[in-house]
């Protein structure tokens, strides 16, 4: 891919996730690039000190170095920076964060030579992968040991991964026919400061959470249609009345995916319930809901990845370097709590349609906890007991991490983001929900088959085949942990929206 630094779109940003697909930069950003190169060479050979530059970092920014001593000075700030903890993040993950950091560096604002740009650029085409631990960041002054990690690999320090083996980092660059690149003035610093990781964790969360809320829309239809629920809050004019997107376009989805169904047919008439509960009936207004803060997350992530967020940066025109704050991950933070409320909101609710369904006394005349042989029997029993713990493990995973700053470095970073493990943790909580989706996918199905003779529409039809090429029909009590395995890997697979054949909403803002 070629992506043009400051225009790159999620759709971009999802492929490059998705595919781990090799990028280059467009040659067009090349002059503002190693104009910036120029303007911190030149700073170098001076006497004025610049943060980064010719002083120390952080609390020893005051103390003075020697222009001898600038490319020592880098290759220190790297080694004593990769301090990072636990265990790897995925390939995909890394390769996500070196795009990113090429999108940063792009921008022609952090002093870099473009011989670096070609480095990172030759690493992801020829497989080099920096392995880079999970653990370490609090979101400020950078993803400064993440990051570390990363950019160790470029000057043959570290570790990496190549053709499915983790060696030393010069060893990987040797196997990818590629040489160490020694740092220059300001360069290792420009390639630790910055939001990288946290964008990578937090873009790889909104594209899976996305895609959950759509599976959400397919199952939660799936269990409307297994209590033999009511399609009027559906209706199109109450969610115009209201007004908001997601709202519409939820409600719409699911009136799509009912279409046709023999079992909402049947009781149109003398049906005499005069309300569903919650769970059912405003599940346009909570998915809805939960696409709309999607969509403002992604909002901020689109920003965020086109940004140029080291320090201090080169303003050419204005023939300053000047140091600020762009590393603070404080947006990426916020955006991050986002997508963790949804994701818990989104399981929250789909928890409750389990339990309405395996309920005997809210199930409209399904058996107890759909099995045909209760007593006997425990059906479902305990798979709803296992969403009700994974939807708790969502709610205190929920709770927000940007109000939790500390202060680091001698208090001279004061007040951090902790974006990086609010992102960090959207991976444990989509896990989560994978499950309490794929567990309710199980049981809307055995509801609906329930139903028989009567069918559900075409589209969920086609969703239960798909589940029951993976999962049989439960009949008498079996080993249910492979069960529920495979129906939260069709959910994340993000295979049942396309093969209902029916138009989903669109995450790109």
């Amino acid at each position: 891919m070629i992506l043009t630094p400051g225009a790159v779109t999620l759709n971009d940003l999802s492929y490059v996730f998705r595919e781990e697909a090799a990028v280059t930069l467009d040659l067009s950003c090349r002059d503002a690039v190693e104009n910036a190169a120029a303007k911190i060479a030149k700073a170098a050979r001076g006497n004025t000190p610049v943060y980064g530059v010719n002083t120390g970092f952080g609390k020893l920014a005051s103390i003075k170095i020697e222009n001898k001593d600038t490319a020592t000075l880098q290759r220190n700030l790297i080694l004593s920076h990769c301090c990072g903890v636990g265990e790897p993040i995925s390939r995909a993950h890394a390769r996500l964060i070196m795009v990113l950091k090429l999108l940063s560096l792009g921008r022609g604002a952090s002093g870099v030579r473009w011989s670096l740009i070609e480095m990172l650029q030759n690493m992801l085409a020829r497989g080099v992968t920096p392995v880079i631990p999970a653990q370490g960041s609090v979101g400020a002054s950078g993803d400064l040991a993440p990051l570390a990690h990363m950019a160790a690999v470029i000057i043959g320090e570290g570790e990496a991964e190549i053709q499915g083996t983790v060696m030393k980092g010069c060893d990987a660059l040797d196997k990818a026919g590629l040489e160490p690149i020694p740092l220059g003035p300001k360069e290792g610093l420009a390639f630790i400061n910055g939001t990288q990781f946290s964008t990578a964790f937090s873009l790889s969360g909104l594209f899976m959470a996305w895609e959950a809320a759509q599976a959400a829309l397919v199952t939660s239809a799936m269990s409307t249609d297994a209590i033999m629920g009511s399609t009027a809050p559906l209706q199109q004019e109450i969610h115009a009345l209201r007004g908001h997107r997601g709202q519409i376009e939820a409600a719409a989805t699911m009136r799509a995916l009912l279409d046709g169904s023999q079992i909402r047919e049947s009781h149109r008439d003398g049906d005499t319930r005069v309300q569903d509960p919650y769970c059912i009936r405003c599940q346009p207004q909570v998915t809805g809901a939960a696409m709309d803060v999607l969509r403002q997350a992604a909002a901020t992530l689109r920003i965020e990845a086109n940004a140029a967020t080291d320090n201090p940066l080169v303003l050419v025109e204005a023939d300053m370097i000047v140091s600020g704050g762009n590393f603070h991950a404080e947006p990426v933070g916020f955006a991050a709590d986002m997508i963790a409320l949804v994701i818990s909101e989104i399981g929250a609710i789909a928890q409750r349609r389990v339990a309405l369904m395996v309920d005997p006394t809210l199930s409209f005349d399904l058996p107890p906890f759909l099995t045909p042989y209760p007593g006997l029997n425990s059906g479902y029993m305990i798979a709803e007991v296992t969403t009700a713990a994974l939807m708790s493990e969502n709610k205190h995973l929920a709770n927000p991490c940007v109000t939790d700053s500390t202060p680091t470095s001698a208090n001279q970073e004061d007040h951090v983001s902790m974006a990086a493990h609010g992102a960090y943790r959207l991976q444990q909580m989509l896990r989560n929900l994978h499950s309490i989706l794929g567990v309710e996918l199980l049981c809307a199905a055995q509801g609906v088959e329930f139903r028989a003779p009567l069918s559900t529409s075409e589209s969920l039809s086609k969703c239960i085949s798909r589940l029951r090429k993976d999962v049989a029909t439960l009949g008498e009590d079996r080993y249910l942990a492979p069960d529920i395995l495979a129906a939260s890997q069709l959910i994340s697979s993000a295979e049942l929206p396309k093969l209902s054949r029916v138009a989903m909403p669109a995450l790109e803002v």
